[in-house]
This record gives structure tokens, C-alpha cells and sequence, in this order.
């Protein structure tokens, strides 16, 4: 009788307990800032009807914990896609076939090539990141001016390089009056190189991608040389200059899907992304921390961003690169709304966390009108050598007229170097 009194007492204490925790729990105001010193309190906590527990991943948590990631908060906008490529998914609707063996993709001219995908589906995660290769909204051509900011988890910032990204879609377009240039053989090409300081200008690839399992065909300026020379078919994972950057990082995930031998969808979460940035290049300010106002280049580790970050409903996936690329594996974490990946995890072959790759996005306006998303800023963060590469545009343009197929070579590597 004593125990099951007692009992019944354990159980009227948890119950109340649970009720007292309710109603101290509170909707958080937009603007609030979570960090090491509240993190514990405010974890119960509700900010647009999530609790704070439920909208930080692990890394997310540890990074505030351990390495002085501050989270402002601020509310989500809705996504605005753009009648082109919603027009676009709707008139290519089954078109793109998905093939389980190969787990490649064919038929796929323009918008998103599964716009329904079951979390059931086996080959759901596959299907998921083919919509983000195929289809993420980020324009049919791209020019991004960029600055890489080296930053020393001990010392701070090291050094800066200037970068151009240069990126022309031949599939998947809805610039013009054809979503398809060409034979339909090539999904892009794109220029990577460094344009300053001068001991390395010239350095960088130039890609063209293929719509097939065929490995990329890359080139790559050799100063010593003067001259490009064509790379070995495994570019695509290999790191990029002197950064903290794979090719592969680009874009959070930028392999072919095939080219990893597995997609898993590990499920559907809200998280904290930045989904609204601002440019946080200030050139009156040049020579000190404020020229660069969204990275805390004042405390340290120095790599943290300064920006606001709202509730995402998200993808989460999981996939295993092959053995040969550095990593063991890479977790992203994608809109559900529309195919951007905000965020990802590198781990090594150990399974140990490695990198953490935090990309910024802002809505965009192409020059013909045409309304993407972009990221005007990203953190590559290495833990393992605590060092950080972060890029941060100075400006970019989406769908300039004056940007030509034919412009699109290796040879502007080397006008680049001269």
C-alpha cells in the first residue's frame, strides 16, 4: 500500500512538475539572441510556435556551447518562386525518369524533376538532391564577385582573396525563349578563379559539367607554366586553392547524386537556417573588422556570422561519397519548400565531426526580372584545424545579356592571370 501511495505521489509531482515547466516555457519576441549564457533557459521556449530544443540541431547546439555561435532570431518570409519555374515544374511533369539501378536520372529539361516525393519512397533522398542538382533556384547565369575571408580559430583574420564565380546553365533555363541550349549534353559551365592578390591571380578551374554519369571535364592555370592543363576526372572532390573548400562544397552538396553511392532521407525537421542575409561587405570600412560587419571578426574564434535566423521546415539527408573523397560522410539540410540546401556536416571516415558548411541565402532578382534565391555568404569551418574559409560577396549579378556561352572557356583563366 506504502508503495503504491508512493507512486501515486512520484506521479502528482512529475505531473505538476510538467505543468509549472509549461507555464514558465514562453513565446519568444523576434530578435531574442541564444547564446552559451541562455541557452539552458530558454531551450523549453517557443519562437513561432517551435521550441528553441527543437529547432537547433546538435551541431548547431555544440557550436553555441563551444565555439560562441550567437542565434538572433527573426522571423520567416515565404518562399517567392517565380511563376517561370513554377509554370516550368508543372509543364515537365513526369517527364524526368528516375532509374533504381543506375539511380540516374533522365528526361529532365527544366523545373523541379520530382515535385512530389514520398518520405516511403526508398529512393526518396536520391530524388531530393537530384531536385537540388537539377533545380535550385539560383539563376541561368551567374556572376559572383567574392571574397574569401582566411580566418585562424586562434589568431583571427589572416588574409583575404578575391575570388569570381562564374556559372552558365545550358539546361533548366527560364531566361529566353528555350529551356534547353545546345544538344541537351551539357548542364553547365563554370569559372572558379582568383582574381587578387596578385601572387595568385589566375588560380582556379574551369568546369564543364555534363548531363550524364561522365566525369566533369576540368581545366586549371598553372602560373609557373603559363598555361592550363586539363585535371583527372576526380576534380570534383578535390579541394579548392589554398581554402577550406572542396569542390564538392560548393553550394553545400555540388556532386553529380550518382557519383555518391548512397542517398539516404533521414527525415523532416524544423531548424534555424539563415534564409534572409544581408551583404555584409562595407567597403568604406576597408582595412578594419566592420568591412566585413556579418562575420564577428572580434571575438573569438572569429568566424562566427553576424546575421538574423529563422524557422525552416527542412530535408534532412544523408550521403556516403565514395572512398576516395576525404570525406565519410555528409549530412545537408534542405528546404522542403524549394531545392536550397542551407546547411551541411562533413565526417570523416572515422565518423568524427570535420567541417561545417553554413551557407546565407537572400531572395534575388535576375537583370530580365526573374526571382531566385542566392548565397551571398558561406562558412566552411574546419574544427579539426580550427580554421575557417568564409566567402562574402562584394556583388553579384543573375542573367546578365552581355554574358555569353561563347565567353564561357578555360581560356579566361588565363586572361584572368594576365
Amino acid at each position: 500500500m506504502y508503495r503504491i501511495q508512493k507512486t501515486l505521489a512520484l506521479c502528482m509531482l512529475a505531473a505538476l512538475g510538467g505543468t509549472c515547466a509549461a507555464a514558465v516555457a514562453a513565446e519568444l519576441p523576434a530578435g531574442t539572441v541564444i547564446d552559451k549564457a541562455n541557452i539552458d533557459k530558454v531551450k523549453n521556449d517557443t519562437f513561432d510556435g517551435h521550441t528553441i530544443a527543437s529547432l537547433l540541431t546538435e551541431k548547431l547546439e555544440w557550436q553555441i556551447r563551444n565555439s560562441g555561435l550567437t542565434i538572433p532570431l527573426g522571423h520567416a518570409k515565404p518562399v517567392q518562386l517565380d511563376p517561370k519555374y513554377l509554370e516550368a515544374t508543372r509543364k515537365n511533369a513526369g517527364k524526368a525518369q528516375f532509374d533504381e539501378k543506375t539511380r540516374e536520372v533522365t528526361g529532365w529539361e527544366a523545373g523541379i524533376p520530382f515535385p512530389q516525393v514520398s518520405q516511403n519512397d526508398p529512393f526518396a533522398g536520391d530524388k531530393l538532391i537530384w531536385n537540388f542538382y537539377y533545380a535550385s533556384p539560383e539563376g541561368d547565369v551567374i556572376n559572383n564577385k567574392v571574397t574569401f575571408l582566411m580566418i585562424s580559430g586562434d589568431k583571427g583574420l589572416e588574409s583575404t582573396q578575391d575570388w569570381v564565380f562564374q556559372r552558365y546553365y545550358m539546361k533548366g533555363r527560364l531566361s529566353g525563349d528555350k529551356p534547353v541550349l545546345g544538344d541537351g549534353s551539357v548542364l553547365s559551365k563554370t569559372l572558379f578563379a582568383a582574381t587578387a592578390p596578385e601572387d595568385i591571380r589566375g588560380l582556379g578551374t574551369f568546369t564543364i559539367r555534363y548531363d550524364s554519369p561522365k566525369v566533369e571535364d576540368s581545366w586549371a592555370y598553372i602560373k609557373s607554366a603559363r598555361r592550363t592543363r586539363r585535371l583527372s576526372g576526380g576534380a570534383w572532390m578535390d579541394p579548392v586553392g589554398g581554402l577550406d573548400v572542396l569542390n564538392d562544397d560548393i553550394y553545400v552538396w555540388n556532386a553529380r547524386p550518382s557519383w555518391y553511392p548512397k542517398i539516404k532521407l533521414v527525415g523532416k525537421r524544423w531548424i534555424l537556417a539563415i534564409s534572409d542575409a544581408r551583404l555584409g561587405y562595407t567597403p568604406s570600412k576597408k582595412g578594419t573588422p566592420d568591412e566585413w560587419k556579418t562575420v564577428d571578426l572580434k571575438n573569438p574564434p572569429y568566424w562566427n556570422p553576424v546575421q538574423t535566423w529563422q524557422p525552416r521546415e527542412v530535408w534532412v539527408i544523408e550521403g556516403t561519397p565514395p572512398g576516395e573523397h576525404p570525406y565519410g560522410k555528409k549530412v545537408v539540410y534542405m528546404d522542403v519548400n524549394y531545392p536550397r540546401v542551407y546547411m551541411g556536416e562533413a565526417y570523416d571516415k572515422k565518423g568524427e565531426f570535420w567541417k561545417f558548411i553554413n551557407f546565407h541565402m537572400t531572395p534575388s532578382t535576375g537583370e530580365d526580372g526573374t526571382r531566385y534565391s542566392s548565397s551571398i555568404q558561406g562558412d566552411i569551418i574546419d574544427f579539426k584545424a580550427r580554421h575557417a574559409s568564409i566567402y562574402m560577396f562584394r556583388g553579384y549579378k543573375l542573367n546578365e545579356a552581355k554574358i555569353k556561352e561563347g565567353d564561357m572557356t578555360y581560356s579566361a583563366l588565363e586572361s584572368i592571370a594576365k
